[in-house]
């Protein structure tokens, strides 16, 4: 009896100094999760009148939005070859018509790879993570060959071809770590499949009027040749003037050249040549030589006519080379957040193991109690029952938990090597050796405004939407152009030359039998005719204008219409990528201040079901609980670990996610980008806001002097 009565009194202690704790934990948790000072405003109280400080819609009088930023130089290369110019005819007269081969990818993995793999194991930092992404990941690596591609539509439009264009949007075939941000930049019209619609044209492809309007000159000589030889043999009796068969041989060589020019001038020039011998008794010459060219110079007067109207293809390409700079940096700032998100999933899946396997430990240790006791008649058998259910379901716990780290664990290795065959990296477990520490961000108490405008500074998808802007309004001028008549002006000369040696059978030499070649002119050879051709003696010149009117119009229209609407388009998606930006970002400034609270929070409610465990535990040593109880408390202790360990990840993502809004990743980890456009890393990035692993800490003691609950730090609604 009495016995049982001090058992009593001290489990009553117990569950009062539980309680203390209790207030003690929430005391800690609010007054670490209090945000700063004007961190986040009432969300219900009136606005307060103030200047506008950033301005996007052009209006006058009022601060504009900044020019975007294009942070690194441009014409960012893979390799140090200038696909813009490639092969000329200056040192080898052929290389022009030769091919040129790209470097086959790289597709093992690089040696620093090996170096983190130490007794079977990956031990894998996060700045390891984001400088193996860098070197293999295939993501960046296929952005990489864009920046080549963009430059050979610069050496197409150098000459004057049309443009094929260059894709700019993210590569996102690796998996796991998707982020929410805006990503996409401004196409034409912004439109994209599921985006304003699908597309309705053949077979879903919509073309749009970019590069629309005149088409300009081949500013590429063209040189062309003809050489041909032909003998014939007519029959005789086809006519009263030739009774008898004629053998006729010619031989052919002629040639051509043709050049645009950028004023919309454009030179041919032909020069003709033949041979012929006759046996008919009609032709003066056998053999006869004949020379001839004719230089043609035409100006176009309306449609296509300028500098401006045959270059701006030049300038497109350019601008679409810029848009490739830019979007290849967007795709290194998504694949390092990207990578980053994988790294704290990966966090979370091995920090959740660690807490499965601490719960398996502790149910198994009460089961084997729980038989102890059994054996000695201090405990009823029921109490085995429940207490081995707890060992199997924590078992199935871990299993599950394990393999989704090894799920993890995968994910990790494909978004950071290139190669998976190597039975050895395949089945290494990837450790990670950081975590995120708590410590504030400078973006959390910069003004808000001050973000926002940082963003619209760098943030990639911005600067693609003005320079597609810039596109369309190239083209909206060239389809201008294109709505005027062709009207073209022309001047040609030339000349004549013939050349050869009378044909005896010929009616001048039986007339004129003594004159010197039968009294024809022009006795010689080639040389003679080509001489006749070039010293105007015979020569050919004229001028001249065409004109075509097309009547109505309409294909021109529509198209000039079209690049308007176009436009319109993409000045609506840029003010909405300026909306959406200043919404992510407001959201994201909040949501680090919201998370970091929620991480405090979970921490100290973590720490306050150790602290309720090891009482009950106690109790039950005690005789004053029991093991139903004992196993509550152990759940509610697992299910505070797995709250704690998914609001870090969060946390930790959120993090990642407004550096990615703000465009600023590259520059906080100092990562160089134009190493990055090579993939040769020789400076590991370095991430801030990290901390070693460390384990949970044993339950604080219980004290019966808690701390006084801290102040009130919420909203209250305005009624």
């Amino acid at each position: 009896m009495k016995a049982g009565t001090l058992q009593g009194a001290a489990g009553i202690a117990l569950l009062f100094m539980g309680t203390l704790g209790q207030d003690v934990a929430l005391a800690q948790a609010g007054q670490q999760q209090a945000p700063p000072a004007g961190a986040q405003a009432n969300p219900t109280a009136p606005a307060a009148p103030q200047a506008q400080q950033i301005d996007t819609t052009g209006r006058p009088d009022v601060p504009q939005a900044p020019e975007p930023a294009h942070p690194g130089p441009l014409y960012l290369r893979e390799t140090g070859k200038d696909y813009t110019t490639l092969k000329s005819h200056w040192k080898n007269p052929i290389a022009p018509y030769t091919a040129t081969d790209y470097n086959a990818p790289r597709l093992s993995n690089t040696p620093r790879l090996k170096d983190l793999l130490r007794d079977g194991r990956i031990y894998l930092s996060l700045s390891d993570s984001v400088l193996l992404a860098l070197e293999n990941n295939f993501d960046i690596e296929i952005a990489r060959v864009n920046l080549d591609i963009a430059d050979t539509d610069i050496l197409r439009a150098k000459a004057g071809s049309t443009l094929r264009g260059v894709s700019t949007g993210l590569v996102a075939n690796t998996l796991g770590g998707t982020s929410s941000t805006v990503t996409g930049g401004g196409g034409p019209g912004g439109t994209t499949t599921s985006s304003g619609g699908s597309g309705t044209g053949a077979a879903g492809l919509v073309l749009s009027t970019n590069g629309g309007g005149p088409t300009p000159l081949n500013r590429d000589p063209l040189l062309s040749g003809t050489l041909q030889y032909e003998s014939s043999i007519a029959p005789g009796g086809t006519s009263i003037f030739n009774p008898n068969s004629t053998t006729t041989d010619t031989a052919t060589y002629n040639f051509g050249y043709a050049q645009g020019f950028l004023t919309g001038t454009q030179l041919n020039v032909t020069y003709n040549n033949s041979r012929v011998t006759s046996t008919s008794f009609l032709s003066a010459y056998t053999p006869q030589f004949n020379a001839n060219f004719k230089a043609t110079v035409t100006q176009n007067l309306l449609q296509g006519f300028g500098t401006w109207i045959q270059g701006r293809f030049v300038l497109q390409a350019k601008n679409n080379r810029r848009i490739t700079d830019s979007a290849f940096r967007q795709q290194l700032i998504y694949t390092v957040t990207q990578v980053e998100s994988i790294y704290w999933n990966l966090v979370s899946a091995y920090e959740d193991v660690q807490a499965k396997t601490r719960a398996l430990e502790q149910s198994t240790k009460l089961a084997s109690d729980n038989r102890r006791q059994l054996e000695i008649g201090t405990l009823a058998p029921l109490d085995i029952v429940n207490s081995d259910q707890a060992v199997s379901t924590d078992q199935q716990s871990l299993t599950t938990s394990q393999s989704n780290l090894e799920y993890q664990q995968l994910l990790m290795k494909q978004a950071i090597v290139r190669d998976l065959n190597d039975p050895q990296l395949a089945t290494a477990p990837v450790v990670p050796t950081d975590r995120v520490s708590l410590e504030r961000l400078p973006e959390e108490d910069t003004p808000l405004e001050d973000l926002v405008k940082q963003a619209y500074v760098n943030n990639p998808s911005i600067e693609q939407a003005i320079l597609n802007m810039e596109n369309n309004k190239i083209t909206i001028r060239a389809e201008k152009n294109g709505l005027l008549p062709v009207l073209n002006a022309y001047a040609f000369y030339g000349g004549t030359g013939i050349a050869g040696t009378a044909n005896p059978a010929s009616s001048a030499c039986t007339n004129n039998p003594t004159l010197p070649n039968c009294g024809l002119g022009n006795y010689g050879a080639y040389g003679t005719a080509f001489s006749g051709a070039f010293n105007n003696s015979a020569p050919d010149r004229g001028v001249g204008a065409t004109l075509q009117i097309p009547i109505r119009n309409r294909p021109a229209q529509a198209d000039q219409a079209r690049s308007q609407m176009e436009y319109r388009q993409a000045q609506m998606r840029l003010q909405q990528l300026y909306t959406q930006t200043r919404i992510q970002v407001i959201n994201g400034q909040y949501a680090l201040t919201n998370d970091r609270a929620s991480v405090v929070a979970a921490q100290a409610t973590r720490d306050y079901q150790a602290q309720a465990l090891d009482a009950e535990q106690k109790r039950f040593r005690l005789g004053a609980s029991t093991t139903a109880n004992v196993l509550q408390q152990e759940r509610n202790l697992a299910t505070a670990e797995n709250t704690l360990i998914t609001a870090t990840a969060v946390y930790a993502r959120d993090r990642a996610s407004l550096q990615q809004l703000l465009a600023n990743t590259l520059d906080r980890y100092g990562i160089n980008l134009e190493q990055a456009a090579t993939g040769n890393i020789t400076t590991a990035p370095v991430i801030p806001g990290l901390t070693a692993p460390k384990d949970p800490e044993p339950p604080k003691p219980l004290t019966n002097t808690p701390p006084p609950l801290p102040p009130f730090q919420g909203v209250t609604p305005q009624r």
